[in-house]
């Protein structure tokens, strides 16, 4: 009798798939707790904080793993600490300052551009030719996210600039998106647990001078629960289930999932935060996500098998 040997693999694609939507889950979450963070606790405090009690709550458990791979973790100390830095101390910083000018809203619907900018970089980083499709879609969600930060006055732009949250919020999402395509393109050799506590290790590290030499923000009952939501499911989880779903799906393809992410976020900004879906939102996020669906698409070539055509 013939095995179906696709079976096995079509389920661990849709375990990944899942993992991918619980990130995106989390990341809404955390959105909110990041808006909610703002004027309550300083970035550079909620940053360290976060990192350090994750760092704490994991060292326990991955502690004779540590010990057992440390030669092979040193000599991928340099590609660890740039994980880090790009995707727990650049995103996730600058994410915390944007929160000061910009809304939960806002900051949804800019991270849905991570797909797109994911695959740009996954293009650039393997030098492969851009595609047609992939132009269009790069220029409708630029036309999108102009008349988003905008609030719908494009003029605005050309009088005062970008304004500072969304601009802060562009370079974070940058940062992750390159995150996502460094971790798949380096496929580092170590189990997920152990990367991901290098990772939190290096950002607990780079972030403590920068903790030290802010206004440095005292733990309180009031934002405890905002450091505790940020630490343990945004820190811990929401990374590691990433990474999992990188590693089966590629850069690209986990970050369709985040297109789920506006959808989560405006819901949770109007129902814990009270802001409203205005109409420069509609049509600046819907711009925004139309040219990421047209970006994305980017048919097999034909007798290509389904892993040659991953990030």
């Amino acid at each position: 009798m013939a095995i179906d040997t696709n079976k096995g693999s079509g389920w661990v694609e849709i375990s990944a798939g899942l993992l991918a939507v619980l990130t995106i889950l989390i990341w809404s979450g955390n959105t909110i707790v990041t808006k909610a963070s703002a004027g309550v606790i300083e970035p550079a405090s909620i940053s360290f904080y976060r990192w350090l009690m994750a760092l704490l709550i994991l060292s326990p458990f991955v502690g004779r793993q540590i010990w057992t791979n440390r030669l092979a973790a040193l000599k991928l100390a340099p590609k660890l600490a740039c994980l880090g830095l790009l995707g727990m101390v650049i995103y996730q910083s600058l994410a915390y300052e944007a929160a000061k000018t910009t809304t939960a809203v806002n900051m949804g619907l800019l991270v849905a551009l991570m797909p797109l900018i994911a695959i740009l970089l996954a293009s650039a980083f393997a030098a492969e030719r851009l595609t047609l499709m992939r132009l269009i879609g790069g220029g409708v969600s630029v036309m999108g996210l102009v008349y988003l930060i905008s609030r719908g006055d494009p003029a605005v732009l050309l009088k005062g600039g970008v304004h500072i949250g969304d601009g802060l919020m562009i370079v974070a999402v940058i940062a992750n998106a390159l995150y996502g395509v460094l971790l798949k393109r380096w496929a580092l050799p170590l189990p997920m647990w152990l990367q991901l506590w290098w990772q939190i290790a290096f950002a607990t590290l780079f972030l403590f001078p920068l903790w030290l030499s802010s206004n440095i923000s005292p733990i309180t009952p009031s934002n405890l629960p905002l450091i505790l939501f940020a630490a343990i499911p945004t820190s811990l989880l929401a990374p590691f289930c990433w990474m999992v779903a990188i590693r089966h799906l590629g850069a690209a393809r986990s970050a369709l999932a985040i297109n789920l992410l506006p959808v989560f976020v405006v819901v949770l900004a109007w129902a814990l935060l009270g802001e409203r879906f205005e109409f420069h939102h509609l049509v600046g996020g819907g711009l925004a996500l139309l040219g990421v669906a047209i970006g994305i698409r980017q048919p097999a070539s034909p007798g290509a098998s389904p892993a040659a055509s991953r990030d």
